[in-house]
């Protein structure tokens, strides 16, 4: 009884999920200093510890990434999937350990009263990968086939016409010679249900349950429709969709990580040892007084 209460009051303060998230983190950099002098730790064949896993997973990333930008490669890599699925998660921890300049997050907010008369893909197009890149967007053109269709946002006119251009579309992004990824993160409805309550609760975490999300859970059954006709019409061989089951966030972040790593052909190349160079040598300069400049106040 006092274990569930000491429970609840940590998920009602954000301490809960925060100390957990912060407590991986702490033990992945770990992990990294330790992998960095022997080596990763090879693939579990049975059992396996999650932190050891992701760290393993990470560094194949690294060697991914340095694959893609010498080589020029472009990689766009879609997360899709129901509010609270995980997508965020997962995103996170392959964008960890990677060099920002060549791995991004793309994350659209609502469109411009403009950009809501464009053609529908052109805003994304302006985000996909350049030579040597990989993007990552967290929801993508397929908010047309998601929440745009189910909560009336655009017209059946328009729906209609992306399910048909779609394919097309990204027959063509495939033929430019770049690897298109799509994930769609698939969660029970009682999972769903846990996660948003949790939300709730969490101070921390309230901002990512909007109203939109709130209409979304009472449509659940709208958008399982929605999914299912979008699944139809945009799997296909050139651009398959690939399920993540993400009732359990820690698994599905490890098996979509290694399955993407396995989407890419690339060869093992780890980063360059960088040696520390000698300092420039001291000609007298004097650092000025510290009561001639505004520090910041030491509280901690």
């Amino acid at each position: 009884m006092k274990r569930a209460k000491k429970a609840a009051s940590r998920s009602v303060s954000g301490e809960g999920e925060l100390s957990s998230d912060a407590r991986e983190l702490a033990a992945v950099e770990e992990r990294w200093r330790i992998v960095g002098k022997g080596g990763p730790p090879p693939p579990p064949k049975g059992s396996y510890n999650y932190v050891d896993e992701l760290v393993r997973l990470q560094f194949e990333l690294l060697k991914m990434q340095e694959w893609v930008r010498m080589r020029g490669l472009r990689v766009c890599v879609l997360f899709e999937g129901r509010d609270a699925a995980g997508k965020g998660g997962v995103i996170k921890r392959i964008v960890e350990s990677l060099n920002p300049r060549v791995c991004r997050v793309v994350a659209l907010g609502t469109p411009t009263e403009k950009e809501s008369q464009q053609w529908h893909f052109q805003r994304y197009v302006a985000h996909l990968p350049s030579a040597g890149e990989i993007v990552l967007f967290d929801r993508s053109w397929y908010n047309r086939a998601g929440v745009e269709h189910v909560m009336g946002f655009c017209t059946d006119v328009q729906y209609r016409e992306f399910l048909r251009a779609c394919p097309q579309f990204e027959e063509m992004l495939v033929r430019s010679g770049m690897y298109l990824i799509k994930y769609w993160f698939s969660v029970s409805d009682e999972e769903q249900e846990k996660r948003f309550a949790e939300r709730m609760r969490n101070p921390i975490k309230r901002w990512k349950l909007s109203p939109m999300d709130l209409e979304a859970r009472k449509r659940w059954v709208d958008y399982s429709r929605a999914k299912d006709v979008m699944l139809k019409h945009t799997d296909r061989p050139h651009s398959p969709w690939y399920l993540v089951d993400a009732d359990s966030k820690k698994r599905a972040r490890l098996n979509c990580i290694n399955h993407l790593l396995h989407q890419i052909p690339y060869k093992n190349l780890d980063p360059i040892e960088v040696e520390l160079p000698a300092r420039q040598p001291d000609d007298g300069y004097k650092r000025p007084a510290k009561d001639t400049q505004h520090w910041v106040d030491e509280v901690y």
